[in-house]
């Protein structure tokens, strides 16, 4: 691709955003980003620091309509008035993963899911670091994929990719495909249609050919009757903790068992996660690396002593016998109800936020079983307190993690756990829900 004298306009200036502009500007484009809102210092100061023009607060239209090439961040919904406008001007929108991946020649391994993505594309990147290969992360977290671009390159990157950042590829093929599972998540961005959410998961495996892989949950009734209406080219592997599987991996009573090559097996006890969903995270893994050749006894030593990323299930701290455990990443209820499956000990449980249209019906079963007390954690804690009122003799109300967490260290007894893992948005009291965790963590450290 040839920017050399091209206008390219990218609307959104937060990470991807401005990592593209990094990119555009580095292949000799003219740049121009331009965000609807306040542009945060760090990312202003970069695109000054690089001489590159912007807007923030709104959008001049004729100035981004002036472009050869849009680039669009993720986070902006396609019915907006500038989105709209784009769309009528006829010109060519890619998003940033398409747009930074014309730039690499390494491989790419592909992961996505409702839940779970982070975990497994820091769990894969772990595994092909300690093999020795020169490889990077990116896409929905750390650095952006173009920011990376615009310094250097690697062998292979490990990519998390989230609905919206699929919503927008178009040419872009993975060399190793991830669908962990697809459960209800951002239905308000999908008209509340949960078709159309597992159409967008779905879009991992578009333009695959036979030289690539596609690695699924078997598991997942979502998954399997989706493919079933697809035109599948790739190779296919599978995971599943219910029965064997041929070429992929599966549990069978307390070993994991990958057939990928050749025959891996490992006790369920040695695996640095612990859950059921944590055996499924570390099976995808399992079998990615396996594809890659990666010798079975680095795959073994990277799954014993990986450490989770920030934000999910992190082990805070342990205080007078009450263990608080951070895990604000939880943004649905299907990642609460695995962070409540995992809890072996009784529970006071911190929900709450901008809730996404949670069902809390799924929840019941396992707050009957494990958790004592609830703290809501949000501005309008209506919905959670219509569901759950009735469930637990304590239900109480907090504006801020130092108020929850004061709450949770009085109702919490020796031997018993504090989870936060909101279930919702974190955006009605924090900035992001690594605000929200930190915030969390910071007053457990005050107590």
């Amino acid at each position: 691709m040839n920017l050399k004298n091209k206008y390219i306009s990218i609307i959104g200036a937060g990470e991807s955003g401005v990592g593209a502009a990094l990119l555009a500007k580095k292949m000799g484009a003219e740049v121009f980003v331009s965000d609807f809102n306040l542009i945060k210092d760090q990312f202003r100061k970069e695109l000054e620091d690089n001489d590159i023009s912007y807007e923030e607060n709104g959008h001049t239209l004729d100035k981004i309509g002036k472009a050869d090439l849009i680039i669009k961040s993720p986070g902006i919904p396609n019915n907006t008035p500038v989105i709209k406008f784009i769309k009528e001007s006829k010109i060519t929108v890619l998003s940033e993963i398409e747009f930074a991946s014309r730039f690499s020649s390494a491989k790419t391994i592909c992961i996505t899911g409702s839940n779970g993505k982070t975990t497994t594309t820091m769990l894969v990147y772990h595994i092909l670091k300690s093999a020795g290969y020169s490889v990077g992360f990116g896409g929905n977290i750390g650095k952006s994929f173009a920011r990376q671009l615009a310094s250097s390159d690697y062998e292979y990157y490990v990519l998390e990719l989230s609905s919206f950042q699929l919503d927008d590829l178009k040419d872009f093929r993975a060399d190793i495909s991830v669908l962990l599972n697809i459960t209800p998540d951002h239905l308000d961005r999908y008209e509340n249609d949960m078709n159309l959410y597992v159409n967008s998961k779905m879009k991992i495996i578009n333009n695959q050919t036979e030289k690539d892989w596609f690695i699924y949950n078997a598991d997942d009734f979502r998954i399997t009757s989706a493919l079933k209406k697809k035109s599948t080219h790739m190779n296919l592997a599978t995971f599943s903790l219910l029965k064997k599987q041929e070429v992929g991996g599966y549990l069978n009573k307390e070993q994991i068992i990958i057939n990928i090559k050749n025959q891996f097996t490992m006790s369920i006890h040695d695996l640095a996660l612990k859950g059921k969903h944590n055996t499924q995270n570390s099976l995808a893994a399992g079998i990615a690396a396996r594809i890659v050749e990666i010798r079975k006894d680095i795959v073994r030593q990277s799954l014993e002593d990986f450490v989770n990323v920030e934000h999910r299930l992190e082990f805070v701290a342990k205080i007078n016998g009450v263990e608080f455990i951070n895990d604000s990443k939880a943004t649905n209820i299907n990642s609460t109800w695995f962070a409540l499956e995992s809890m072996e000990k009784p529970t006071v449980w911190i929900v709450g936020g901008v809730d996404k249209g949670n069902d809390y019906d799924e929840l019941m079963t396992l707050v009957d079983e494990k958790v004592k007390a609830i703290i809501c954690l949000g501005e309008n804690n209506e919905k959670i307190k219509e569901a759950f009122q009735s469930k637990v003799e304590t239900l109480v109300e907090a504006r801020s993690a130092v108020e929850a967490v004061a709450y949770a260290y009085r109702l919490a007894r020796k031997n018993e756990s504090v989870l936060l893992s909101p279930a919702c948005a974190s955006f009605d009291l924090f900035e992001s829900y690594e605000d929200r965790g930190n915030q969390f963590k910071q007053a457990v450290r005050m107590l």
